[in-house]
């Protein structure tokens, strides 16, 4: 009885052994099957975009956001690209650049092919060499410093003409219109600066028919400028150019009327967003210009896609939608032509762009060695009655 129970007990263990090597087993060729099954659905191809979600620049980044959506859909609904779904890796720069480089990382970490963000050039040059470093190409639908351009990278394109190109266009404008001198007002940030001092420097040039009357910076956040307004009236300016951003736009309109001055006041594209409406008064608006990218709603052949962001979304495309649309679009584009996801062919495709390739909404299918556009369009704009009015285009 004593030696029966031990074998019983062997018998039992070899019993649950096998079993246990049997669905060992099982398991085992289950898993060899899973790759075959994995390979039957496409992975999809990722293009990421960092842009402002959270802090006083959320309105750009949510309006951004929708136009990389609308072009997601629309690509995926033809059958995305190289038989793969489009997916679109999105990142929360904050327009901080400690956040966007951060943020840039898990991107890369993502293994993206192509990065098609970048709201406001403080959070994108921070970011320029992690994404070259990782042989990343970017399109930039909205930021232009020239900062952007300083380190020469072959795989930046914009698609917002540059900072040099709009500060002269402003100050064009304003000859134009009469005024005789210009103060000219940034935050100290990349882009702002890269504006004021273009401005300055057409100023500057032979010939010029209108004079600096001070150039003056602000820091960004504060609830009041009393000592800026101070400084316009005192040299005598007829005309202010802010080259900052809108949340401290309207802050400096509102002082500067409330000073008392009455002449012409011009913010650059950072400057204009629909929030103004909100923050600003008729009497405040009055005499208030701004100069910007091409915005849908002013671009005849831009019209039915005006309508199709509008049905999706219940308002109007915004700043910088029309150009985000077309980053993704071309980004895609890009890829099909390379013919796979090496990033270092999808930048070649991009550099060679034509229109007889793609036809983007917002400026010439091209770029130069510099990865600009040529002869980017830029449009001047009045705001009157709580909303954007045409006055010219400047291309």
């Amino acid at each position: 009885m004593d030696d029966l129970q031990p074998r019983r007990a062997a018998r039992r263990s070899f019993r649950v052994s096998a079993a246990a090597l049997v669905a060992v087993l099982c398991g085992a060729l289950v898993a060899c099957s899973e790759p075959d099954k994995a390979d039957d659905t496409p992975q999809p191809v990722r293009i990421g975009a960092l842009i402002p979600l959270t802090g006083d620049n959320a309105p750009t980044g949510q309006r951004m956001m929708e136009a990389y959506q609308l072009a997601i859909k629309e690509i995926n609904d033809k059958g995305g690209v190289l038989g793969r779904p489009v997916e679109l890796v999105a990142g929360d720069d904050a327009c901080d650049p400690g956040t966007a480089v951060v943020k840039a990382n898990e991107l890369i970490a993502k293994d993206v092919t192509v990065s098609v963000g970048g709201g406001c050039s403080v959070a994108v040059v921070p970011v320029l060499k992690p994404f070259h470093t990782a042989a990343i190409p970017m399109i930039v639908p909205a930021a232009n410093s020239m900062d952007l351009l300083a380190p020469g990278y072959d795989s930046v394109f914009l698609l917002a003409g540059t900072a040099k190109e709009e500060g002269e266009r402003a100050v064009e404008s304003l000859t134009k219109m009469g005024r005789k001198r210009l103060a000219v007002v940034d935050d100290g940030t990349s882009f702002p600066q890269s504006v004021a001092h273009a401005a300055v420097e057409r100023l500057k040039e032979p010939g010029a028919k209108m004079e600096l009357a001070t150039r003056l910076r602000i820091s960004q956040g504060a609830t009041s400028y009393p000592r800026m307004v101070d400084e316009v009236v005192k040299q005598d300016a007829d005309a202010v150019l802010f080259t900052g951003y809108y949340p401290e736009a309207a802050t400096i309109v509102r002082d500067l009327r409330a000073g008392g001055f009455q002449g012409t006041i011009m913010l650059s594209d950072a400057g204009l967003d629909p929030t103004l409406f909100d923050k600003l008064t008729p009497a405040e608006t009055e005499g208030l210009y701004g100069i910007t990218l091409p915005m849908a709603q002013f671009e005849p052949d831009a019209k039915a896609w005006a309508d199709r962001y509008r049905a999706a979304y219940g308002h109007d495309p915004g700043p910088f939608t029309m150009q985000s649309y077309d980053a993704l679009k071309l980004a895609a584009n890009a890829i099909e032509r390379a013919g796979s996801t090496d990033r270092e062919a999808v930048r070649k495709a991009i550099a060679a762009t034509t229109p007889a390739d793609i036809q983007l909404l917002s400026g010439p299918s091209e770029f130069g060695p510099d990865g600009t556009q040529p002869h980017p369009d830029f449009m001047l704009l009045k705001i009157h009655d709580g909303a954007f009015t045409l006055v010219s285009q400047t291309g």
